[in-house]
């Protein structure tokens, strides 16, 4: 037996995604943790590349657009969030053989799992947790004696006891890597669910290579070597296995470019067909004697396709001319001198380039349509022609991604009215980029809809809720407005009401009309003309009024003592909310009190009415309340 597996390494080379106690780890262990994260990285790698294909195909059988949308979503979270978890899964792993490396501080027991920490709605905890112990249960039950193997060689070289439960590479912990690092991801238990299964397909469906490598490197430096090797399972009987090398030698089989139709599909499509029998023969096909004729296959009309596909206008004055029966017409006459023989389209490709080309004309046709928009979508007619070549199931599908794409961008662009310059535009500009990326990029793959379907329904979400928002903030402002007027013409109302026909000081006049009227005004607007604060806000004018008004007696002496103190302070309190100029207000006390105190030595003394020093104000006409009137940096003295 070798012992340097046994020896410490102290100054072992540090990993970027390692801490300092990873030193404690012999290097054998450190080369089984780097050969289980390449397989790990390649397993999650697999998961993602093929998560997209499994939510679309859920959204496409989904009985509803909201079901449908939801997986959409789901699609764009995980790919912007791809990275992130993958990053999080190695950082978890990493992690674990950090505490492998470290010593006990209390009693040896398995840590507990938990499975909380997965952003799942808590409703669905108990759905979540058979999910996963199912998984754990499956890799026991398959790779159960490679995994006890791989621990009790682990446990030969590590200073913290191991179980299968608490070994880094165990699926308990795996799962709970995968878990941690899905925190992030803000989709509902259904999409959760399915992410899981695909997790258990890619990912944990090879840990029998993964404990085998492991077992086969311990072994190869002494390790137990007398343990029992458990046989790996043959690559075959791995669910979701990846394409290997060996793959790749095995005799090639013939693999049609369009898939047979199903019954369903070929019903519609038949039913299509005879509706359109009578335009069948018009450009691109004009039939020639049966002897001469040679219809092109359909990989022979994509490359046709794919080349006019390079030569679409892109000016929207030209766009208008271009006929692509026509165009087509044309390339397959230079085909046929070329080749010396008549060649022509087969009649079911040339019931779909009619089919396709009704489509369009229909759609281009509606007059709500506005012309800038019009040009982008008529470039779209060769990249929906090459799909619906390839997949007859778009004429009797109606979730499918090209044509679920070409309605919602009809459907946006109905009623848009583009700006001077529509190029700065957020839906034209969204338009132009689908456009251009699919007669850059489209040759026949057609997830390619898939995922422009997703951004373009992310987008028109995101333009419809700020929209609302901003149509929410009009009516808003609307309303604002409408209960401002209102509230003026209360004011002005009751304003009107105590002023007109009396004679009142000039000073007591103008702070009523520009400093009074504002804060009555937001009085109204704050509480309502039926609050309390409204009803005293009145109550101070008129005691205001009253007070300078000329009055005869023992008993109005005495109630304007008693006013006097209550009316300041109600005046005072009343031109600070309003946040009326300070300088003016004090103005304003000085020649008030100085208007009280005449008004109490008048009674007490019996003088005659008409002091020459009040200067006096007959209010003969209507107040009108402007935007002056609540200028409260206006003085009125």
């Amino acid at each position: 037996m070798q012992n340097d597996g046994k020896v410490v390494h102290l100054n072992a080379a540090a990993d970027p995604a390692a801490s300092a106690p990873l030193a404690r780890l012999p290097v054998v262990v450190l080369q089984v943790r780097d050969k289980a994260a390449q397989q790990l990285r390649e397993g999650l790698q697999a998961l993602f590349d093929n998560a997209d294909d499994t939510l679309f195909e859920m959204a496409d059988k989904a009985p509803s657009n909201n079901e449908q949308n939801l997986f959409f979503e789901a699609m764009r979270d995980l790919r912007l969030k791809r990275k992130n978890i993958e990053r999080g899964f190695l950082d978890k792993f990493y992690e674990a053989f950090v505490r492998v490396g470290q010593y006990d501080t209390g009693p040896s027991r398995p840590a507990p799992l938990n499975y909380d920490k997965l952003a799942l709605v808590p409703n669905e905890e108990l759905e979540r947790t058979v999910a996963l112990d199912s998984m754990v249960n499956k890799v026991l039950a398959r790779d159960g004696l490679s995994l006890t193997q791989l621990t009790t060689r682990l446990n030969a070289l590590v200073p913290r006891v191991l179980t299968d439960d608490s070994n880094p590479l165990g699926p308990a912990m795996l799962c709970d890597y995968f878990v941690q690092a899905g925190q992030t991801l803000g989709v509902e238990i259904k999409v959760k669910l399915i992410i899981l299964k695909l997790f258990d397909r890619y990912v944990l469906s090879d840990t029998d290579h993964l404990y085998f490598d492991a077992n086969q490197l311990l072994i190869a430096t002494g390790i137990l070597p007398e343990l029992k090797v458990a046989p790996a399972r043959r690559a075959d009987d791995r669910p979701g296995r990846r394409r290997t090398p060996e793959d790749d030698t095995a005799p090639a089989q013939a693999m049609p470019l369009e898939e047979p139709l199903d019954d369903s599909v070929r019903e519609v499509f038949t039913a299509l067909q005879e509706l359109v029998h009578q335009v069948r023969g018009n450009p691109p096909v004009r039939r020639e004697p049966a002897a001469t004729v040679m219809p092109i296959s359909t990989n022979d009309l994509m490359r046709l396709l794919s080349h006019l596909q390079q030569y679409v206008p892109q000016q929207p004055e030209h766009s208008e001319d271009y006929d692509l029966r026509q165009q087509l017409e044309q390339l397959l006459n230079r085909v046929s001198l070329k080749s010396g023989k008549a060649r022509v389209v087969g009649t079911v490709d040339e019931d779909v380039i009619n089919l396709v080309a009704m489509l369009f004309e229909f759609i281009l046709d509606d007059r709500n349509l506005p012309d800038s928009l019009r040009a982008l979508i008529g470039r779209l007619q060769i990249p929906i022609l090459k799909v619906a070549v390839l997949d007859k199931s778009f004429f009797s599908r109606s979730n499918h991604p090209a044509r679920r794409l070409l309605n919602e961008i009809a459907q946006a662009a109905m009623g848009w009215s583009g700006r001077d310059d529509s190029q700065r535009d957020a839906l034209h500009g969204r338009i132009d980029q689908i456009v251009q990326r699919l007669l850059n990029d489209f040759v026949d793959d057609t997830s390619l809809f898939s995922e422009l379907l997703v951004d373009f329904l992310a987008f028109t979400a995101e333009e419809r809720r700020r929209s609302e928002l901003l149509e929410q903030r009009t009516r808003d402002a609307e309303e604002g407005r409408a209960r401002a007027e209102l509230a003026r013409l209360h004011v002005q109302f009751e304003l009107n009401r105590r002023l007109l026909g009396k004679t009142l000081p000039q000073v007591v006049v103008r702070l009523l009309e520009e400093a009074w009227s504002k804060v009555l005004l937001l009085t109204w607007l704050k509480h309502g003309e039926q609050a309390p604060e409204w009803q005293a806000a009145l109550e101070t004018m008129d005691d205001l009024v009253w007070s300078v008004e000329p009055h005869d007696g023992i008993q109005a002496r005495n109630r304007l003592l008693s006013l006097v103190p209550g009316l300041l302070k109600a005046l005072r309190e009343g031109l600070t909310s309003a946040a009326f100029d300070p300088f003016a207000t004090s103005d304003f006390f000085s020649q008030l009190e100085a208007l009280h105190v005449q008004a109490i030595q008048r009674t007490a003394m019996a003088l005659q009415q008409g002091d020459d020093d009040i200067a006096l104000v007959r209010v003969e006409s209507e107040i009108v309340l402007g935007a002056g009137a609540f200028d409260g940096g206006r003085g009125f003295a």
